[in-house]
């Protein structure tokens, strides 16, 4: 199994994965200049070496008609001011009437991302940036030469960020504008990540917990705290940490992507890594300002189990047939019984219950209140599983037949559906045998 593992110990951003997916392609050149084809209004992608902590990697830098998200230095001081998102609440107010509700929702000056060195006054940001809403946004993704798979991932990240950025100021969505510095920076990172996760194709994707760093960042209309709203909104469910950095470590670009794209958050599991790419952010700390990308192959070892077991003398066969199926009902992966003597020699029935690890306590609950026992033992195991299954339906002479397939290990197995076999046997007159036999013979043709 093909696994991606992204390390985000100083957080992430648009561009720092950008840099670390292209780092694993055999031409990173190649890809930049697909990028750089694909007719963004005005966008140049631009790769370029760089080392911190003395570790090489990948920058990737995006400019918008020749200015980068960075140049937004609203304050001519070189302080920080999020140029991603703003609301316009009134069609009709004054185009100077925005009060500047600035949010943070991409690569910029913070902890790790770019340095103001332009200094701009105010008037001059806003005669020179135009603004375009989430509607104008999906037109331009719509319209680029990507795939669908692309387009369609590329939307759902952007929507993710708008989302978010309308919670954070308590408006709609449609009351959302963003500039057009930030914003078509961020479509060229997010769908240069969807264009890269396409291309490397990985059956899983695990991502350490995402260090958000912390204190405060200045901005144009005040001071917010880290991780900001849209970053924070966009990364609940998330595991994360605060991380040894004071600053914004991790950009709502960033934290869209990941959490759209990453699978599961953990350490890293098992694997014989082939290839690491390296996405270099813009400053420089004491710790090495980078996220990580590991590409490998992962054994079939699927993730952790829970066997819930309990003895039961003291109910129907017809009462724990009923518990049985409402187990597998509830999504259990399998649910079996098996005869025992319990205490005083009387006759008894184990019932178990396989599940997923991190279910273990709702199924648990379900064999407390469906069953008479008094206590559900818990055992969590490793297990190994023929990870590849498929079902197809093919004709036969006894009409549409299902088949399974399962692949992992060296081993292929296929077998008919066996309701299918069960009413062919009956409509047949055939024994199961003999109906599964004949039915296996149809399908090898």
């Amino acid at each position: 199994m093909k696994l991606l593992y992204l390390e985000c110990a100083m957080g992430a951003s648009g561009d720092m994965l950008l840099g670390a997916l292209a780092g694993l392609l055999d031409d990173p050149h190649a890809f930049v200049r697909e990028m750089n084809a694909l007719g963004l209004p005005g966008v140049r992608v631009e790769m370029e070496p760089s080392a911190k902590c003395g570790i090489s990697g990948i920058h990737m830098s995006v400019t918008v008609h020749g200015e980068a998200e960075e140049s937004l230095d609203v304050h001519g001081d070189g302080a920080h001011v999020s140029p991603h998102a703003f609301v316009h609440p009134h069609a009709h107010e004054h185009a100077h009437e925005h009060m500047h509700e600035h949010v943070h929702a991409h690569e910029h000056e913070h902890a790790h991302e770019h340095e103001h060195e332009h200094e701009h006054a105010h008037e001059h940001a806003h005669a020179h940036h135009h603004h375009a809403g989430m509607r104008e946004i999906e037109s331009i993704i719509a319209g680029l030469p990507v795939s669908d798979t692309v387009r369609r991932d590329a939307l759902a990240v952007y929507a993710l960020i708008a989302q978010a950025e309308a919670e954070a100021h308590g408006r709609p969505v449609e009351e959302i504008h963003f500039h057009e510095v930030g914003s078509l920076d961020a479509v060229a990172d997010i769908v240069g990540v969807s264009m890269l996760m396409e291309r490397i194709a990985p059956d899983r994707v695990i991502a350490s917990p995402v260090s958000t760093g912390y204190g405060h960042v200045r901005c144009a209309h005040g001071i917010l705290p880290v991780p900001a709203p849209a970053t924070a909104s966009i990364l609940r469910g998330v595991p994360c940490n605060a991380g040894r950095v004071e600053g914004e470590l991790c950009t709502p670009t960033g934290a869209a992507l990941l959490k759209y794209f990453v699978d599961a958050f953990g350490p890293m599991e098992a694997m014989a890594t082939e290839r690491i790419g390296y996405g270099m952010g813009k400053k420089d700390f004491p710790v090495a300002n980078c996220l990580r990308a590991f590409l490998g192959e992962h054994d079939d070892l699927q993730p952790r189990v829970a066997e819930l077991r309990c003895n039961l003398d003291d109910m129907t066969p017809e009462a724990v047939a009923f518990a049985s199926e409402a187990l597998l009902s509830a999504g259990a992966l399998d649910v079996y019984t098996a005869p025992l003597f319990m205490k005083k020699n009387r006759p008894g029935v184990l019932l178990g219950c396989i599940c997923p690890e991190d279910e273990a306590p709702r199924f648990a609950r379900l064999m407390l209140e469906q069953t008479t026992t008094l206590g559900v033992r818990c055992c969590v195991q490793e297990r190994y599983v023929l990870s590849t299954r498929t079902q197809e339906t093919r004709p036969t002479r006894f009409g549409p037949v299902r088949f399974k397939r399962s692949e992992g290990y060296g081993v292929r197995r296929e077998k008919p559906e066996s309701d299918d076999v069960a009413r062919i046997a009956r409509e047949a007159n055939l024994s199961f045998p003999d109906a599964a036999h004949a039915v296996e013979q149809e399908g090898e043709r």
